[in-house]
Order: structure tokens, then sequence, then C-alpha cells
């Protein structure tokens, strides 16, 4: 550790007052406006992460947010860093992810800066929040506070310090104020009301054909076991969101995601529901919160701010507020048991054997079509891998790979944006640095970050990305298709991963045959590393949530 001088600076104080905070990874860009505390950080002990872009910075602190359950941190440095962060702040926010940003501002002292920029504004319009630290002595209680405000609204918090304060002598209280995590003691989940129960209760004593539908809040609150035991006593069928994947995945009557990336079978299913029971979910339109899916449905909301209408749509008629967990187990203790339902052995066996989509497509030799491609890889890859998957059409394929718990998957798609894959598995791979991370992109979305491979390399993750590689922009090839329009602005060509990879240190395979999978599969779990795989897949095999949104103009 380099010798600091007598009298500490303000950036070694802000360092300090963020290791109180516990932090112990950031992910970072160094500039002039945040290189001097982040160094100091490191000092500290504190594991940085350095990557190649500003955008892939705040995209890995909001994976290490999801995974942890902890305050994601991140720092740029000011002006073009911060505004690098404009798509993935939005995302941070829809995705209620805590993350606090360490952002530098142009020194106070200069008439005139070249990269000086009215950064609240922009930050603000994304939803996340922003304060302008301008007053030395205030800034280790700013920083404290903008932790409590990050956990207490679930959204990303960016603190902008002009680099000309923060390289002044420190003035300010030689002690730091209490860290945010002794300001609120434990606080214990909200139970529903009697008189909600009882109403819930006779919703579902009237109901036949019940499916219980799980968000991120269930598996949050350990809602889980509760859920497949009101399942069950009601003959109903379990359901969760895709960022819920893999909560019900070893029960017998779930019939995977519901959403835009539902099976056929989930769908004949929810057709018929009379009630849907939401249970820690935002009911968000991408998930049917609309009715969509289940338009001869009641709909049931358990959640500590239930909703009647939810981006636009009415959502919800039926509330119970409360803790997921605790809505779910009272309600169990209201009714009960029947046989009524749907269960039964014949629906079990299609839902264990019957494909996610069985439309048939004619797929070019030398080309493989992605649904064999994910099978594969659900046959062959361990269950204790860490599953990352990104953006894009590739997404609705991965989507389908039932048999993993939810506790080895992340998604985070609230933005709708590509290119956050790479970052999304960097920050897993920090925040599961003893485990193997697998991410699924696409190429077009793979590109778009490339050079975060040489991050993946210099910090030696464990990381393997399987790319389905159609060698365009998948959505926009077929919406274009569908359209009659040309789709020349969407096809590029095969770009060459293997080689790709190769040239910034990392292994790399490309796969033309399902056959390859297994055998590449055990060699990658032998040798551990990081790799990209080459998935060369027919873009003519278009997803059944494109074929339904944008059908073929005849």
């Amino acid at each position: 550790m380099r010798e600091q001088t007598a009298q500490p600076r303000v950036y070694d104080v802000l360092a300090e007052a963020f290791a109180q905070e516990d932090v112990k990874t950031c992910f970072a860009l160094l500039g002039d406006a945040n290189m001097n505390w982040a160094t100091r950080l490191a000092e500290r002990g504190c594991r940085m992460i350095y990557v190649r872009h500003e955008h892939c910075a705040l995209a890995a602190a909001m994976a290490f947010a999801r995974k942890t359950g902890e305050v994601g941190v991140a720092s740029v440095t000011c002006g073009p860093g911060v505004t690098q962060l404009m798509t993935a702040l939005p995302a941070a926010v829809r995705a209620s992810l805590p993350v606090v940003v360490f952002a530098g501002e142009a020194p106070l002292r200069s008439a005139w800066y070249n990269q000086g920029i009215d950064q609240a504004p922009m930050v603000t319009a994304t939803g996340a929040a922003y304060h302008s630290l301008h007053f030395p002595s205030r800034m280790p209680t700013a920083i404290r506070d903008a932790f409590v405000q990050a956990r207490r609204e679930r959204r990303p918090v960016v603190l902008g310090i002009p680099f000309d304060l923060q390289n002044r002598p420190w003035e300010g209280e030689p002690s730091l104020p209490p860290p945010s995590r002794s300001l609120a003691g434990p606080t214990a989940p909200l139970p529903p009301s009697p008189q909600e129960i009882e109403r819930a209760a006779r919703l579902v004593a009237g109901a036949e054909r019940i499916v219980l539908f799980a968000g991120l809040g269930a598996v949050e609150s350990g809602a889980g076991p509760a859920c497949r035991e009101l399942a069950a006593r009601v003959g109903g069928l379990l359901t969760t969101t895709l960022p819920a994947r893999g909560l019900f995945h070893d029960d017998p009557f779930c019939i995977g995601i519901t959403g835009s990336f539902s099976t056929e079978l989930g769908l004949e299913c929810l057709q018929q529901a009379d009630l849907v029971i939401a249970v820690g979910s935002s009911l968000a339109f991408h998930a049917g919160g609309g009715g969509q899916l289940w338009p001869n449905a009641e709909v049931l909301h358990i959640d500590l701010a239930p909703r009647s209408v939810s981006q636009g749509q009415t959502v919800a008629r039926h509330h119970l507020r409360a803790d997921a967990r605790l809505g779910v187990e009272a309600l169990l203790a209201a009714i009960p048991a029947r046989e009524r339902g749907w269960r039964d052995n014949a629906l079990a066996e299609r839902i264990r054997t019957e494909p996610a989509d069985s439309m048939q497509f004619e797929v070019e030799p030398g080309l493989l079509d992605p649904r064999d491609a994910v099978s594969a890889l659900e046959d062959h890859l361990p269950v204790d891998w860490e599953l990352v998957n990104s953006s894009g059409h590739c997404s609705a394929f991965f989507a389908q790979m039932p048999s993993r718990p939810n506790s080895r998957f992340l998604t985070i798609r609230e933005f709708g944006a590509i290119g956050n894959g790479t970052a999304f598995a960097i920050g897993v791979a920090a925040a599961r640095p003893d485990s193997t991370v697998v991410l699924f992109d696409g190429d077009g979305s793979l590109l778009m970050n490339i050079q975060e491979l040489e991050t993946i390399h210099r910090h030696r993750m464990n990381l393997l990305i399987v790319v389905m590689n159609d060698g365009a922009y998948g959505s926009e090839v077929h919406k274009l298709r569908s359209e009659g329009l040309s789709e020349d602005g969407s096809v590029f060509g095969f770009a060459n991963f293997e080689g790709i990879a190769k040239g910034f240190g990392l292994d790399g395979r490309t796969i033309t045959d399902v056959a390859e999978i297994p055998a590449a599969v055990e060699a990658f779990a032998r040798t551990g590393g990081a790799a990209v795989w080459d998935l060369r897949v027919s873009d003519k095999v278009v997803s059944r949530i494109t074929r339904q949104a944008h059908p073929q103009r005849r």
C-alpha cells in the first residue's frame, strides 16, 4: 500500500465511507474524476473489477446486486463516463435493483471544462436518483444515505462529486457517521389481515381451475414451498415469471414460464383457468398481466403492494396485501383440501414430454435448429452451473430449460435492451467466484460489448459464453420479413467467434452439430477457464412469440 500523507484527502475519506458500508466488490472504469477514490478503495481491500466500458460497469453491478441481495457498486468518471450509463440505468430502475454509482463531476474551480455536462437531468430522466455532493464535510453522510435510499427504494443512486473537491485536504470530522445498516433494525414480514384472507378463501372456494403464478417476490420471501402446497391442495397448476424461472422446476405440475415465453401446453392451460393467484409478481405486460393469456380467469394478487393497474392495463380485481410467503400460508390455513381441479397423470405426462414449441421449420444443412441446441445443453450442462440469459430473439429459445432451479438462473430484461449479457455474466461470476457461469447470448448482442472478453480473461473468470449465431439481428430480421420489407439492414453474416475468442485469449469453438455438445461440455467441465462457443443456427426458425406478434403478411 502506498504511504499516505499525514493529512488525508477528501477521496481518502470517501473511500473509507464506502468501505464502512461493507463494499467488497466494485465494478469500475477509471478516469480523472474517480481514479484516486477507486485506488484508495482498492487499497482498503475492495475487489475492483475493471471493465472496458462504463455501461458494463453498471450492468455488472446490477447482476451482482440481483445475485447477492446486496447493494451493487459501480464507478465511472464525469461527463462521457456518466452519459454511457443511460441504457443501463433505466434497466436497473425497472428491475428494482439497488445500486450506488460513484460518479465524478466536472471541477467547480474551472470556468469551462470539456467534459462538463449537467448530469443530473439525464440521470433522473431514467428514474434513478442523483445527488450532487459539493460540501466535503457532508459527503460521508451523503454516501451513507445513498445506501439507505438504494435499499429502501430498490433503485440506483448516482453520486456526482467534483474531482477538484475530492483532491482537497480533508478538514471535516475525524470520524465517520454510523453505517447504513446500523440505522434500521430487523423488520418482520407483513402478515395479511383476517378480512382479506376470508375474501380470498371465498374466491378460491368458487374456482375450479386454479393457477399459482409466482414472481421474484415469491422467490425472495421463500414462498415457493407454500405455493406448491396451495396448488396441490386446490388441484391447481404452478407457473412463474421469467426472472423466477425454476422456482418449481421439479414439480410435475409446473407448466413453466408464463408470459412471452409460455409453452404451447402452458398457453392451453391458462386459457382454461378461472382463477390466477399471482404471488409476488408485478403482473407486467410481458408476463400476461393484462389478462391476455388467461381471458376467463379472475386474478388474486398477493403482494406487499398489490396492483389493480400495471403498465396501463387492469391486472387484478382481488388483492391480498401481505408478505408473499405469509399470505400464501395464511390462505392455506383458511381453505380445505379438495379433489376438484385438473391434476391427473395424463396432464403430468404431457407437461413432461411435450415440446415448448412444436412448429416445424426447414433448417439448412450445416446449421442448427436453436431448439435442438438448447435441448442438448439442457441435457448435458451440470445443474449446479450458474446460467445467465440475455435479451433478443435467442432468449426465447434459451428460456426453455425447465430442469434448472431458480437459484442457478439470472435474467434482467425489463428495459428490453440487448448487449447486456456479457456484463451480467461478469456480475454473476464476481458474485459466485467458485462456480461456473454460462452466458446464453445472441451474436448481435455479444458483439455490442465484445471488448469485455478481455475483462473476463484478465480477471480469470470461469465463464462459458454460448452464442446463438444466426448472422443477423434475429428479432429485426423476422419482423422485416413479416412486413415484406428488405432485411439487408439486419443481416450481417456469421462472425467468427471462435477466432475472436482466441484473439482475446479465450478458448473458442464452432459447433455445427448438436452431437458435438456433450463432448464439448465434458471438456469444458474438466478444464474450466473462459470460452466462447459459436452455435451456428438457422434464421428460418422463428420463436413462437415472434410468430404471434408479427405474423407473415399474405
